[in-house]
């Protein structure tokens, strides 16, 4: 793939404190675009995203799947069309650098899908509360259960072949949209990599770990995702 085309979403609700500061460390010679879905913010998300460079877009409709498919609705409309499409969260947990290696093995013909896994990777401590990590064990275990899929992660930074991303169909509009993925690419057969990546306390309050109900309607959302696929 030389001339490759990337492009990165970023699904982003209430990050101003950090949306700026993930844009700033996307390594701008290898990506076409940054895109930053602005899913319903009531701060400067929007203006600060756009400030830094980024092509800014407004979902008003929460969810973490619509921002996503926000997002992809912009590619279909796009003059040219990407080549690989890498998602990554907004708040600065991930490390912005860290996407030359995701885009590594699809560029080389090597994947269709790589997910990076903070399981196989150094976590900050704090950085993902227990319910988080019991969560992703619960989901992983499940899915190698009944779909026989061997995943150690559901993180949100992965980078996916364009043409891949278009057969999975997806559908899902809040917190069952990273399973979906995988789920779907694994029974259609994608060629799929995990590679460690590192992982740090986000900027701000997680939207999902950080209440009660985040956790639970997250967790709701999860397991039953993985059970309308079987």
């Amino acid at each position: 793939m030389s001339n490759t085309d990337i492009r990165v979403i970023i699904p982003a609700f209430n990050e101003r404190n950090a949306v700026g500061l993930v844009i700033k460390e996307i390594p701008k010679n290898c990506i076409t675009e940054i895109i930053v879905v602005d899913n319903g913010s009531s701060d400067d998300t929007f203006s600060i995203a756009q400030k830094a460079g980024a092509t800014a877009l407004k979902e008003s409709k929460k969810g973490y799947g619509r921002a996503c498919l926000a997002g992809m609705d912009y590619l279909a409309k796009s003059e040219e069309t990407p080549d690989i499409v890498v998602f990554l969260d907004g708040d600065y947990s991930d490390y912005p650098e860290e996407i030359e290696q995701l885009i590594k093995p699809i560029m080389s013909g090597n994947a269709d899908f790589v997910l990076g896994s903070r399981a196989l990777g150094t976590k900050e401590s704090g950085s993902m509360m227990p319910q988080q990590i019991f969560g992703n064990w619960l989901a992983t275990t499940l899915m190698r259960w009944l779909y026989d899929i061997k995943f150690t992660d559901l993180g949100p930074f992965r980078a996916i072949r364009y043409d891949t991303l278009l057969t999975l169909n997806m559908q899902d509009k809040t917190y069952g949209w990273t399973i979906e993925m995988q789920i779907k690419a694994a029974k259609n057969k994608a060629r799929i990599l995990e590679i460690p990546v590192n992982y740090r306390k986000r900027i701000g309050i997680s939207k999902v770990s950080g209440t009660l109900k985040g956790t639970l309607l997250a967790g709701y959302k999860i397991i039953s995702t993985i059970f309308k696929y079987l």
